[in-house]
């Protein structure tokens, strides 16, 4: 089972996330900000995040760059409420993988995480 830590400045859409992957992902860590991110994927080698841009302390743009350094190969679904397409072009050149608009539907949040895993 992949390895999925849920990054999001809010406690309501963690858990949400969390429990509709519940029993198809192993959820490893929630953090709600970049730096606790760094700290939980340094310790859990996720495969997989799904990572809101707009949080306090570190943002996920600059995110995205520091958990691509920790673990290349690790599998980035922003999940924003940011629909600007250059914002999600950027996500994507920084080493995003996806991204999905919120607000979303379970069915969208396992499609868009099936996709990623697919090739990996």
């Amino acid at each position: 089972m992949y390895k999925l830590m849920i990054v999001d400045d809010s406690m309501i859409i963690r858990n949400k996330i969390a429990r509709m992957v519940n029993g198809k992902y192993n959820v490893v860590g929630r953090a709600q900000n970049g730096f606790e991110a760094m700290s939980l994927c340094n310790q859990y080698m996720p495969d997989l995040v799904t990572l809101d841009l707009t949080m306090p302390k570190m943002g996920g743009l600059e995110c995205i760059v520091n958990l691509v350094k920790i673990k290349p190969d690790i599998q980035i679904l922003v999940v924003s409420a940011l629909a600007d397409k250059a914002t999600g072009i950027k996500a994507l050149e920084l080493g995003a993988n996806g991204f999905l608009t919120k607000p979303f539907t379970n069915n969208d949040l396992l499609e868009s995480l099936h996709e990623l895993m697919e090739d990996f």
